[in-house]
């Protein structure tokens, strides 16, 4: 089994310091197998808003934390078009990573991340052909019992992103992507972007998209709320490629605290999600999936 923290959109510079500090409580706290941080580490990629980025994941690694991180479309220059054009992600290749591109695997997981933040889009994602060939490599000699997971900042699906239900776009070269995830057997697809809690089965979404579990974090740390969420992100525990759990871990305004849980399994080519009894978690987010039966 893995146990995997998963966080997105952090937004360094539009961000609450009690809340990032509660990340690192909870996270040395429970102790995950894996830290994955799927992207918008800045708000607007400035120096200062990466200097804090970092000095944020240094502390994590100090404190023994295993870590794999993309970037995404707030951590490209918006309004320095020199820079936006020139070197999109030099700052974040300076103090984050210089891998843009992460490949994690131990005995029980393996783990991809890909960078969708382009600068040609303002908001919007994409994946290039290069990267659906190394999605297809990557996990090409990869052990059939171990659980696949692909990690991007932007969905590769368009999702409900409103009260309304009214759908994002996709990201970019989307059936295309779409198609290389199923090649390549993706069990769960990891994101964030649209600062929601929301999980649900790929094959529902769109046809032909394979068996993967699509999960979607909220803002972990950002002042910038949507849909009347509060700050949270999701603990995943990885029992099997086709038996997860997923738990949101919700921000109270005093610390994080257990919300909605919910446990995902597999049963004739499908998944089904069955609500985990929890008296103590707290209400607020529940996990906005149609895949529950």
């Amino acid at each position: 089994m893995a146990r995997i923290a998963h966080l997105s959109d952090v937004h360094f510079g539009a961000h609450d310091p009690r809340i990032v500090a509660a990340t690192e409580a909870w996270l040395q706290r429970h102790r995950p197998d894996l830290v994955v941080i799927s992207g918008d580490f800045t708000q607007r990629a400035r120096p200062e808003q990466f200097r804090q980025a970092a000095a944020w994941l240094n502390r994590l690694r100090a404190a023994g934390m295993e870590l794999l991180v993309v970037p995404g479309n707030h951590d490209v220059p918006l309004y320095d078009l020199a820079r936006r054009f020139g070197a999109p992600l030099r700052r974040y290749k300076r103090y984050i990573s210089n891998d843009l591109c992460p490949f994690f695997q131990d005995d029980a997981v393996a783990i991809l991340g890909l960078n969708t933040a382009r600068s040609l889009t303002i908001k919007d994602g994409r994946i290039n052909h290069d990267q659906m060939d190394m999605l297809r490599a990557s996990f090409a000699s990869v052990a059939p019992e171990k659980t696949r997971i692909l990690v991007t900042h932007h969905p590769l699906f368009a999702m409900p992103i409103g009260k309304g239900g009214e759908l994002s776009e996709a990201v970019g070269r989307h059936e295309d992507a779409v198609r290389a995830a199923a090649e390549a057997g993706i069990h769960i697809a990891l994101a964030g972007h649209f600062h929601r809690t929301y999980a649900e089965a790929a094959d529902r979404m769109v046809a032909h998209a394979g068996g993967a579990l699509v999960i979607q974090a909220g803002t972990a740390t950002s002042t910038r709320l949507r849909n009347a969420e509060p700050q949270s992100f999701n603990w995943l525990h990885v029992h099997r490629h086709d038996e997860i759990e997923l738990q949101v871990v919700v921000w109270d305004g005093a610390s994080f605290q257990r919300g909605h849980h919910v446990a995902y399994f597999r049963q004739g080519g499908a998944w089904i999600g069955q609500d985990m009894a929890d008296p103590a978690a707290l209400p607020g987010i529940k996990v906005a999936e149609a895949a529950k039966g």
